[in-house]
């Protein structure tokens, strides 16, 4: 059951990936359009786990700002707009796969009561994971972007930071999942659930790292 899981999950995330890059790459109004559409299945994703009209109204507005971060950090005039993009989103992706990876291969203690797949070993794994994605990003820069970054002790800061808001990202969604007594946010993606499933440490990044500035 979990080696099918594994491969429904891995050959959804090869199919869409390349689709999510291109429009990443792209920018401009293909991208806005990318986020539109992201936003509407978000914005609906989160309806169903709130029985609230205020905490829907009031997350409505946060993930509309998020998105609106996202436009900001990709589509800005600075050079290096693209490689901070890849920097945040590599982060969270890197987050999410090593707490994935290691929870399940080392299990151990729960983390907390709201997400009972949360483990100590999986909160170690995305560190490990994104610090580790993060230090290749940096060496192989040169063959994807024009402009290039040196990786400096900085660095470790920022990837433990997002990867903590990351974290605690996933941890909020889930909390909301659990009192609605809903597994996942929906059935979109295969193998994983719905889009706030996999972007639920995302949405808290963007906003936060544009505010903070936590770019290389």
């Amino acid at each position: 059951m979990i080696q099918k899981e594994f491969f429904i999950r891995f050959g959804s995330t090869v199919l869409l990936l390349p689709l999510v890059f291109f429009f990443i790459l792209q920018g401009g109004n293909l991208f806005n359009f990318f986020l539109i559409i992201c936003l509407i299945i978000s914005i609906y994703e989160w309806n169903k786990i709130t029985n609230n009209n205020y905490l829907f109204f009031a997350g409505a507005i946060f993930l509309f700002f998020s998105f609106y971060s996202a436009q900001i950090i990709r589509n800005d005039s600075n050079i290096f707009s693209l490689f901070n993009f890849f920097f945040l989103i590599t982060i969270c992706i890197s987050t999410d796969i090593g707490g994935y990876v290691f929870g399940k291969v080392f299990k151990g203690p729960k983390l907390t009561k709201i997400s009972p797949k949360k483990t100590y070993s999986g909160v170690f794994g995305s560190y490990f994971f994104s610090l580790l994605s993060t230090y290749i990003l940096f060496k192989n820069q040169n063959y994807f972007f024009d402009n290039f970054f040196h990786f400096k002790d900085i660095h470790l800061f920022l990837v433990i930071a997002i990867s903590s808001i990351s974290q605690l990202g996933d941890l909020f969604i889930s909390y909301f999942k659990r009192l609605t007594n809903i597994k996942d946010t929906g059935k979109i993606i295969p193998g994983h659930g719905g889009l706030l499933d996999r972007i639920d440490g995302m949405i808290f990044v963007f906003p936060l790292s544009l505010i903070f500035n936590l770019f290389p």
